[in-house]
């Protein structure tokens, strides 16, 4: 006589009520082991994986790839007393190839339909609410960044060797947008209804890009990190990412964004807002460029910044300060390592 086992959908998280069954680690008929990961969920925020309740076999699956599901739906079941039983596998009889003509006219027409996740569907909506509810202006402005290369180039062995991370240029930005935050505090404000929320904390989101959409995980506290807690700390969210490990908390409550679209080589753009923040600064590509240096020209590695900002809330004054404020930092990183 069997017993079955279900398996259910897990909690999904504040806020969230519906998730897509990505994929299916096992089929039906294979044997399990106690929390063993049997499939993937995605919502709209982070992936989930479900792992057996159970040892057994796995005898039904009730929800196949690309169903929409909802805490508590049963997902399969796992027969905890069954043998397993090893099927052959299936093999498909080759296709006839087809006339060598027809091949050739049917390549500028061939196409495929993908399901959009539910990661990027959310994405889509959350970007395109931003642009239809915020006023979004963008100020830009450039930065020598001679000095930190030289600071990088000076200490980053020891740096790696007694932290065990790499210095990168993040924490750089983080610090100069925590000063600049902290001396314009409009910016890391939200409306809220017909009232302005003044955040005193400082988490900062940093996007990253996944194979399944843009996420923000955000740093925590970033105020009270040091260079090389925060180097770790967003290496750690940028590996969760990418391993579609990070939870609903990585996710929620960031009080301003950071992306780097240089890492890809962008040199100049316009970021969108990350609702409900109101501004998000944007780094880009590194490039040696002929600059004024005191009357003479030099050549220097040149990075363009970008603010994007609800000017609903912020006024361009704010913003145009708050971004030289970033600049000052940078090209004089002694500003906020005194506290200046």
């Amino acid at each position: 006589m069997s017993a079955l086992q279900e398996i259910k959908v897990p909690p999904l998280g504040e806020s969230i009520v519906e998730a897509t069954v990505a994929k299916w680690h096992k089929n039906a008929g294979d044997s399990v082991n106690a929390d063993e990961i049997l499939l993937d969920l995605e919502t709209e925020k982070v992936a989930l994986e479900v792992t057996a309740p159970a040892a057994g076999v796995l005898s039904r699956i009730n929800m196949p790839q690309g169903s929409k599901v909802v805490v508590g739906d049963i997902l399969g079941s796992i027969d905890i007393t069954a043998t397993v039983v090893v099927s052959p596998p299936i093999i498909k009889p080759a296709a006839a190839p087809a006339p060598a003509v027809q091949q050739k006219q049917a390549s500028p027409q061939q196409t495929e339909r993908v399901p959009m996740s539910r990661l990027r569907q959310t994405v889509a909506e959350r970007l395109k609410h931003a642009q239809n509810t915020a006023a979004i202006l963008t100020t830009f402005n450039e930065v020598d960044m001679n000095v930190i290369n030289d600071l990088r180039s000076q200490h980053k062995v020891s740096f790696e060797k007694k932290h065990g991370v790499k210095l990168g240029f993040m924490s750089f930005f983080v610090k100069a947008c925590i000063q600049a935050l902290k001396e314009v505090p409009i910016v890391n404000a939200e409306i809220d209804g017909e009232d302005i929320l003044y955040k005193n904390y400082y988490d900062i989101g940093v996007a990253v890009s996944t194979l399944q959409g843009l996420v923000v995980p955000v740093v925590r506290n970033a105020d009270s990190l040091s260079f090389a807690e925060i180097e770790k700390c967003v290496a750690d969210l940028g590996k969760k990412a990418r391993d579609g490990k990070l939870t609903i908390a990585d996710l929620t409550g960031g009080t301003f964004t950071i992306s780097n679209g240089g890492i890809f080589g962008s040199l100049l753009s316009t970021p969108i807002l990350n609702p409900p923040q109101s501004a998000i600064l944007g780094m880009h590509k590194i490039q040696d460029r002929p600059v004024a240096i005191n009357g003479r020209i030099e050549i220097r590695p040149m990075m363009y910044l970008a603010v994007s900002y609800d000017h609903r809330l912020i006024d361009g004054k704010d913003a145009v300060t708050f971004l030289t404020l970033i600049k000052e930092c940078i090209e004089n990183p002694a500003r906020f390592l005194l506290d200046l």
